[in-house]
């Protein structure tokens, strides 16, 4: 399956992508504050590009559970500077993680040439004629209520078949606002409104999503799940078990895995990939 956008195309059947994560924040739940600083943040693409990163993932608000929203005006002294600077410098896609369609277009405009939407284009009604505006790849993903109040004990009648509709929703509001099918990347949002056993589930019948006939993003990096799974360890001890959702990932059927330690998570996708197609 490929995906075709500003003139690149990815060929996601050839191999699992990996997507860096690059938060610009101060709170984000695994890496806030770490980044601020512009050229820290430059100096960190340019190394996990270097360890393999196919796609460099910018965020300058964070939505870890219980997150308050940021202003419009923060959010874009946040990205833009970096997106304009690593632009110059690497050639990657660079993927600009926002729900406001303004940060999006600010993000395309300075360099972006992706759009990872956590609402799957619900919270702000321009993104998708943004994205589709503008050529650009886009990431929709499952999310149930609001980065503020998703993890308040969430509850499914059907997990797998309400992510599923409400992605084949997300995927119809970007190809009625012109969007080809073909720039269209589906997520399932571990936790994003999900319990620990629901992101375990998610994981293990990842392939179910294949029925939305499009690409499959998957985040498990670090995740509160992992470190529930470990004992209650930090996010900074979480590497591990985020390596055994990344290969299972693989197997089965992610196409971008959007990691923080890029340089370990490129190594379990090249192993894993060599085990499931039996080839080194």
């Amino acid at each position: 399956m490929r995906i075709t956008f500003c003139n690149r195309t990815l060929n996601l059947s050839e191999k699992t992508h990996v997507m860096g994560i690059l938060n610009v924040t101060p709170d984000s739940f695994s890496d806030g504050g770490l980044y601020l600083d512009k050229q820290r943040a430059i100096d960190r693409a340019i190394r996990m590009v270097d360890e393999g990163a196919d796609i460099i993932d910018i965020g300058g608000e964070s939505t870890r559970p219980g997150a308050e929203p940021v202003e419009l005006e923060e959010e874009l002294r946040r990205t833009i500077p970096v997106i304009e600077a690593i632009s110059a410098k690497l050639d990657v896609p660079i993927s600009i993680d926002t729900y406001k369609a303004e940060v999006a277009r600010r993000a395309i405009e300075a360099g972006a040439t992706m759009v990872n939407d956590i609402s799957g284009l619900r919270f702000d009604p321009e993104m998708a004629s943004v994205v589709a505006e503008y050529g650009v790849a886009v990431v929709v993903m499952h999310i149930k209520g609001t980065p503020r109040d998703m993890q308040k004990n969430p509850e499914y009648q059907d997990l797998f078949g309400e992510i599923i509709d409400y992605l084949k929703g997300s995927v119809e509001i970007a190809k009625k606002a012109g969007v080809p099918e073909e720039r269209i990347i589906v997520d399932p949002g571990i936790g994003f409104g999900k319990k620990p056993e629901h992101n375990l589930q998610i994981i293990n019948s990842l392939d179910r999503f294949g029925v939305l006939g499009r690409p499959i993003l998957i985040g498990p990096s670090r995740k509160s799940f992992i470190g529930l799974v470990l004992g209650n360890l930090p996010p900074e001890e979480r590497v591990e078990g985020t390596a055994a959702a990344v290969a299972i990932s693989v197997f089965k059927g992610a196409s971008i895995v959007r990691v923080h330690d890029v340089k370990a998570m490129t190594r379990v996708v090249r192993v894993a990939e060599a085990i499931r197609k039996e080839v080194i």
